[in-house]
């Protein structure tokens, strides 16, 4: 007759109530947790009404004396008696030049991007990104001191050769004045985002499945193929994502614009011509100066460039949720 041996552990014995207590701890922590997170996102929400209703009511006080049509005037006189100034001309400014720095920023950052992550050897890709990093954290007001000296400067013998040879489209032509316009201003705001965007890019690439990549290769794909038909589609909500980031401080940057902008109140479609102003510059260059009303003024304005960042970011959102080829977990 053989005897079964019985198994030992080394574990001490478990009290009774500690299974119970285990769990009475977790769910606390949970409650906790759920209670903080929640709290979060319900201050956010007031702080964001907060700011909106402060807006909103000095807009309307603003409104009420103003001689001109808010939207439409191209004038910015809200010190005079009666008032009257508009953001026709701001508007124009913001809009033309956050686009041109758009259309500059992206492409370089999405091709620096996937050149760090996929092409560069690791020995240049490591002090590349620390360089994209540094230039992140440069404060604006030396952007701006840079573009003042040094690109304003540069930019003459470039404008000449746009105007040369692309003058007869009116918008590119060129009038022999410093370059302090809205082009100049979209290339130094192209600069300044491209850092960011570039570098939420470069995170969100290289989070592209290594199986999706081999299996690529496994077909017979070149890397240019691979990183089209798996890494870009992967990617591509972080890159529009990515890009709102940047747009967003290119609506709202105030010092480096100012510093480079020669304000002035007409809309000149030729982007080479010194003159314009956004929302940011115009309210840094005069809060100062400003009296009571005129801040509420300044304010005002301040409430049209809210909404119209509310505006950018809502429409990116809605682009990613509608379209599922944009989700990387469907890659």
């Amino acid at each position: 007759m053989t005897s079964t041996p019985v198994e030992t552990t080394d574990r001490p014995p478990q009290a009774a109530g500690s299974r119970i207590s285990d769990q009475g701890t977790s769910r606390v922590g949970d409650k906790v947790f759920l209670g903080l997170s929640r709290g979060s996102g319900i201050a956010v929400l007031v702080i964001m009404g907060a700011i909106a209703a402060f807006l909103t009511i000095r807009a309307v006080i603003a409104l009420a004396d103003n001689e001109g049509n808010f939207l439409t005037t191209f004038e910015w006189n809200a010190n005079a008696i009666p008032p009257k100034f508009g953001i026709a001309v701001l508007a124009f400014g913001t809009v033309v030049s956050s686009v041109i720095a758009m259309l500059i920023a992206v492409p370089f950052a999405v091709a620096i991007a996937l050149f760090v992550t996929h092409y560069a050897p690791r020995g240049l890709g490591g002090p590349l990104t620390y360089v994209i990093d540094l230039l992140a954290a440069v404060p604006s007001i030396v952007y701006g001191l840079w573009g003042a000296l040094f690109l304003v400067p540069h930019l003459t013998d470039f404008y000449v050769w746009l105007d040369e040879y692309f003058g007869w489209t009116k918008i590119l032509s060129y009038d022999g004045t410093a370059p302090r316009s809205l082009f100049t201003v979209g290339i130094l705001l192209a600069i300044m985002i491209l850092p960011i965007i570039t570098n939420v890019s470069r995170e969100v690439f290289a989070q592209t499945p290594q199986m999706h990549k081999e299996a690529a290769l496994a077909l017979g794909a070149t890397r240019w193929e691979v990183i089209r038909t798996t890494v870009l589609p992967f990617g591509r909500s972080g890159v529009i994502s990515a890009s709102m980031l940047g747009l967003g401080r290119a609506l709202g940057e105030t010092m480096a614009v100012a510093t480079v902008l020669s304000p002035s109140a007409l809309i000149r479609p030729q982007l080479l011509e010194a003159g314009g102003g956004t929302f940011a510059q115009n309210i840094a260059s005069a809060f100062k100066e400003a009296g009571q009303y005129g801040r509420d003024a300044l304010i005002a304005s301040g409430l049209v460039l809210f909404v119209i960042t509310l505006i950018v970011n809502g429409a990116a959102r809605l682009i990613i949720a509608r379209r599922k080829e944009y989700s990387g977990a469907d890659a």
